[in-house]
């Protein structure tokens, strides 16, 4: 695959380079967010602010996040490449390409089609096999594939919903942004306990399924 031209060439190990700078020091996630290419997953108009500490716009009102969160996400979720994972609020499939690198499998949900149709197809051509994009409802989760060792919600929740925590494995983890309207915390759930990683801003998480 050809690099972007619009990208600089030295962007991505760049922004790996502020990630350890800022204490993020698992190896499998620095690995990951070095390898899979942000460029891919945005709009081209915005491939110049691809690795830039910044969510980009990506459509219908929905960003990429910032790659600092999606790296702190990882992170916070331990994986060790044997489990089983799920995304709710998939959107641009960047994410799931980053989980992927690190887990055994991803499954995850986004609610528009359209968004979840170019994330597949994204993901397919990148040769991510390990990844199922499902165009469905986050908010239930995907009891058909469960329990996972780790789930990861990419929205912005009131309560985290109870059918998430339903299908964690017993000592699976569970990291969810919680809070009003766009703005609260990153907090990470695990054998019963809650801790907050990070003030952020993201989407509300909604229901249902959206064309």
């Amino acid at each position: 695959m050809d690099r972007d031209p619009r990208v600089a060439p030295d962007a991505r190990a760049a922004m790996v380079a502020r990630l350890r700078r800022n204490g993020l020091t698992d190896p499998r996630v620095l690995e990951a967010m070095r390898a899979v290419p942000r460029e891919r997953f945005i709009p081209e108009k915005y491939a110049d602010m691809a690795y830039a500490d910044r969510p980009v716009p990506i459509g219908s009102g929905q960003t990429i996040s910032a790659p600092d969160i999606v790296a702190l996400t990882a992170t916070a979720l331990a994986l060790t490449g044997r489990e089983s994972v799920l995304e709710v609020g998939g959107g641009s499939g960047y994410a799931a390409a980053v989980l992927a690198q690190c887990a055994s499998r991803v499954i995850t949900i986004e609610r528009r089609a359209h968004l979840a149709e170019r994330a597949r197809a994204v993901l397919g051509d990148l040769g991510y096999d390990n990844v199922e994009v499902r165009h469905a409802d986050g908010m239930a989760g995907a009891p058909d594939a469960a329990p996972f060792g780790a789930i990861a919600v990419a929205a912005m929740a009131d309560d985290v919903p109870a059918p998430l925590f339903a299908q964690l494995t017993p000592h699976g983890v569970l990291v969810c942004p919680v809070g009003r309207r766009d703005a609260g915390e990153l907090v990470r759930f695990a054998d019963g306990r809650r801790r907050r990683l990070s003030s952020v801003r993201f989407v509300p998480l909604v229901g249902g399924t959206d064309r």
